[in-house]
Order: structure tokens, then sequence, then C-alpha cells
């Protein structure tokens, strides 16, 4: 009995790798897409370098002091700096407004 039941086993697992799930195509993400325009410039003509959305270990935590002080929506709390024991994080506001936070050790602070 014991051999029956190890047998079906085996071949029910053996059986369901013959099955492969459906691939599903890649889609680019719009916002990884370059575009070849002029490049964006400040007031006085200095160019501007955007920043890519890096998340934080503290990005939760510098969220919910952006909260507290009225700063809602966009991607969250992204880290400007390199990673380390000082950190600077960016959040956009869905004001227009940027809150940003300042990090020693995990202990946050708005700057």
């Amino acid at each position: 009995m014991k051999l029956y039941v190890l047998t079906v086993c085996a071949l029910l697992a053996s059986g369901c790798s013959m099955f492969k799930g459906e691939q599903v195509a890649e889609r680019p993400v719009a916002a990884a897409r370059v575009v070849a325009a002029a490049p964006l410039v400040d007031a006085n003509g200095a160019p501007i370098e955007r920043v890519p959305f890096v998340p934080g270990r503290s990005s939760a935590t510098v969220e919910k002091m952006a909260k507290q002080k009225g700063c809602t929506g966009g991607m969250g709390a992204g880290l400007v700096t390199p990673e380390g024991p000082v950190e600077v994080y960016r959040m956009m506001c869905q004001e227009g407004k940027t809150f940003m936070a300042r990090c020693e050790l995990r202990q946050c602070k708005a700057m």
C-alpha cells in the first residue's frame, strides 16, 4: 500500500512539471522611457538633475512624518543620498511641495 501511494505521488509530481505556466511578456514601464528632448533647465539656465526613486530603510518612517505635516501622495519617500548611517529622504507632496528628512541611525528629523 505504501509503495502504491509513493508511486502515485511521484507520478503526480512529475506530471506537474510538464505543464508550464503561461509566459507573460514584460511591458516597458512608461517612466523608464528616455526621451531625447532638450534637457530640463532652471530659471538661471542650469541643468536640472533627475534623481531616480530609491526606497530606503527609513522610507516608511519618513512617509508617516510627512503625513503628519500634511504631505500626501506621490511615490513615497525616496532616498537621495547613498545608504549608510546618515541618509536624506525626499517626498513629493500632492500640492507640489517637497518634504525632506534626515535620518541618522534610523532616527529621523524633518529638514
